[in-house]
């Protein structure tokens, strides 16, 4: 089964890669990347690219002007470690696209503490 792929895009080397790891484990199946990846990690379902810091979203609009406008790749508008989180466990349902991205930026609401 193809699944979407992830993209990470973080100023830390570490984070991304402390991340990618729990990623893999919650979902072996999702190819997850990080930073210049994309064609490494790309499926016919397309990858969704999360970002940590606003400076990161420069280096993921650089990376989509290279590959061109024929591939289907998004970028996130959502916090990396709750959006990247979503985003695996519904792209392992074999989710399109879409409905990957929308999950990772539902996370942006997510109300971590009641009261």
């Amino acid at each position: 089964m193809e699944y979407v792929s992830i993209v990470l895009i973080s100023h830390s080397k570490e984070v991304a890669e402390g991340l990618k790891k729990i990623l893999n484990q919650v979902q072996p199946d999702v190819k997850v990347a990080i930073k210049d990846a994309i064609e490494s990690v790309y499926s016919e379902k397309g990858a969704v690219i999360l970002f940590d810091l606003g400076s990161a979203l420069i280096n993921a609009e650089l990376a989509l002007e290279m590959l061109g406008g024929d591939k289907a790749v998004r970028i996130a508008d959502a916090p990396l470690v709750e959006g990247a989180y979503a985003a695996v466990v519904e792209a392992g349902m074999g989710s399109s696209l879409e409905e990957v991205v929308q999950s990772a930026e539902k996370a942006k609401n997510l109300k971590k503490i009641n009261g």
